[in-house]
């Protein structure tokens, strides 16, 4: 209990009763409904002729006792061989049926599953892992589509238990029942292994999410690690969570390996009973020996099945807690909720936060009663130190998190009631560090606006320093930038973002600048892919460069979650304030008079 207690648990994991659970799986299978009755009408057939093996033999010993002619031990051996050849055929066809109508509801439940992590909100992804999400739509699905598979295995069986059992009851009712009443027997130690089988499996599988997610998290920060020499450490990172999931499956596998030998040494106990009184019994002239020998025979077929449904047990319940934790993804609740869904024409891009309320958790507040107006068509750039809240209200404009009081509107309408897909078409917005996708420059472009010809692209990109910064690409537009853009200069991946929001056209922009320094011809190229982008929209800049805030219409100056001065570049430095502050640390070494400055301090 103490070491399971480590493992962690996310907060939207829920408990859903084998019921439930069933149900729900049964309503994915409802697009394969013809598959399921070929299936089961091939289930049946199996049972039939499996049930009809030991009959077969039995009806052999009975005839070699007599004087047996050749014709008839081949009509049985025919019979076998058909039985053979009956079961093969059938066998390769059931499993054919089920694997393409499993693999079929495995992609569709891996399908719900992806959307259901992509529309989560950003929130969501600071509260839990990635590495244990991708876990949940790929391990866990698959794991569910291998329960299915076993439940028609174990179902075949039981019907072909169920045959055998009506068999066995019109050839010695007496010997049926004795096999029968040991059947609570074997559920009893069953259903002990169940709960402890349920409870291994779901840890197990969380122990597994552990590794994936230290592998994930290792493996992107590769460069970094091996920039700081770091590569021990983040394999003793990814070896404790190997070691936690190996602890953690060895306990899973001990106890489901009690299942099978336990049943195993019921039913071999059971067997020598029956095989005892079965003896007596036809020693005594009670029953024929074909019919001992059928009871023999069918101990097996009979007992195979029970002891199967209790020993796939483990694996049962193993999909059951794959299939628990993909649903408890699916059905995770938004933090994000909108009100309405109303259509959004084209925004101008007046955007009013009122008396704005907003943290990210309980413990400390990031915004407290805001209230900021920018008009239609305005070039905002909001400075402040780390952790004043200017990134906070980009998301909250983008509706990325849920604000706790107050009011948001854009064009005098609560974004609580917009169509989110239809507004965030309308907002570009170009991160810290740009992400760019494995591909071609052109493809990354082209992602939020994929219908914009390559005409239009080479159009725009010559606009921006008169195309020169596509000439030191290697191949144009069609460049790949590989892995997260890492093929491309940090001023390239830029340029590359802003192109994506350029072609996108959007009415509101949002843009966090990038810290990293940059040649003072590339920041040139940027500024001007900037202004293409801030005269035809309302922009939230959050600036690290002077170049930037100088050319905002108006400057909004935060501290700790509040406006405390706002104006223009100027005007602001006039004051001696916070912002005269921040000027001095960040921005005075960018301008071209501090340079020149230097340039004569040097000299000297």
């Amino acid at each position: 209990m103490g070491f399971f207690a480590g493992l962690n648990e996310e907060k939207y994991d829920r408990q859903y009763t084998d019921r439930v659970l069933v149900r729900r799986m049964v309503n994915y299978f409802n697009t394969q409904t013809a598959r399921l009755v070929y299936a089961s009408i091939t289930i049946i057939a199996l049972a039939v002729i499996g049930a009809a093996l030991p009959i077969v033999v039995s009806r052999m010993v009975d005839l070699i006792q007599g004087q047996p002619t050749p014709s008839a031990i081949a009509g049985v051996g025919a019979a076998l061989v058909g039985v053979a050849f009956g079961l093969w055929g059938l066998n390769w066809l059931r499993r054919s049926l089920i694997v393409r109508a499993v693999g079929d509801v495995v992609l569709e439940m891996r399908s719900r599953a992806f959307r259901a992590a992509a529309e989560h909100d950003l929130s969501f992804y600071d509260q839990f892992s990635s590495g244990r999400i991708v876990s949940r739509i790929t391990s866990d699905t698959n794991d569910f589509g291998q329960l299915v598979v076993i439940v028609t295995d174990v179902v075949a069986q039981m019907m072909q238990a169920l045959i055998i059992a009506v068999v066995l009851f019109r050839t010695e009712w007496r010997l049926a029942l004795l096999l029968i009443g040991f059947l609570p027997i074997i559920f009893a130690v069953a259903s002990i292994f169940r709960v402890m089988a349920r409870r291994v499996s779901r840890k197990g599988m969380k122990a597994m999410a552990d590794v994936n997610a230290a592998i994930k998290e290792t493996i992107s920060g590769i460069s970094i690690a091996k920039n700081f020499r770091q590569e021990e450490s983040i394999f003793k990172s990814f070896d404790e969570s190997n070691q936690q999931s190996y602890q953690v499956n060895v306990q899973r596998g001990f106890v489901l390996s009690l299942v099978f030998p336990t049943l195993n040494a019921l039913g071999g106990i059971f067997v020598g009973v029956l095989v005892y009184v079965g003896g007596m019994s036809a020693a005594q002239g009670m029953v024929s020996i074909g019919a001992w020998y059928l009871f023999i025979m069918s101990l097996d077929q009979f007992f195979f099945p029970v002891l199967n449904l209790t020993s796939f047990w483990a694996q049962i319940q193993s999909g059951l807690s794959a299939a628990e934790r993909v649903f408890a993804l699916i059905d995770a609740d938004p933090n994000v909720v909108q009100a309405e869904k109303q259509d959004v024409p084209r925004l101008k891009g007046e955007i009013h936060f009122e008396n704005m309320h907003f943290r990210y958790s309980d413990k400390e507040s990031v915004l407290t009663d805001f209230n900021l107006l920018v008009q239609p068509g305005e070039n905002l750039a909001l400075v402040g130190h780390t952790g004043a809240g200017k990134s906070s209200i980009a998301k909250l404009i983008a509706r990325f998190y849920e604000f706790q009081q107050g009011r948001l509107t854009i064009d005098g309408r609560d974004i609580r009631t917009f169509d989110l897909t239809q507004y965030r078409r309308q907002l570009g917005i170009v991160s810290q560090v740009p992400f760019l996708f494995s591909g071609t420059v052109a493809e990354n472009i082209r992602y939020a606006a994929p219908g914009v010809p390559e005409s239009e692209m080479l159009r725009l990109a010559k606009r921006i320093g008169d195309g020169e910064w596509l000439e030191t690409l290697p191949n144009g537009l069609d460049t790949e930038v590989g892995e997260r853009g890492n093929r491309l200069s940090m001023g390239q991946r830029q340029l590359v973002a802003l192109m994506r929001v350029l072609v996108q056209n959007p009415a509101i922009f949002i843009l966090d600048e990038a810290t990293a320094s940059i040649d003072p011809f590339t920041e040139w190229q940027i500024q001007q892919a900037l202004n293409l982008i801030l005269k035809n929209s309302t922009s939230i800049l959050i600036a690290h460069r002077l170049s930037t805030v100088k050319a905002a219409d108006r400057i909004v100056v935060m501290k700790k979650g509040t406006i405390i001065e706002e104006g223009s570049h100027n005007g602001l430095l006039e004051q001696n304030g916070h912002y005269a502050e921040l000027y001095n640390t960040y921005f005075r070494h960018q301008s071209l008079a501090y340079v020149e400055q230097m340039k004569e301090m040097v000299g000297k």
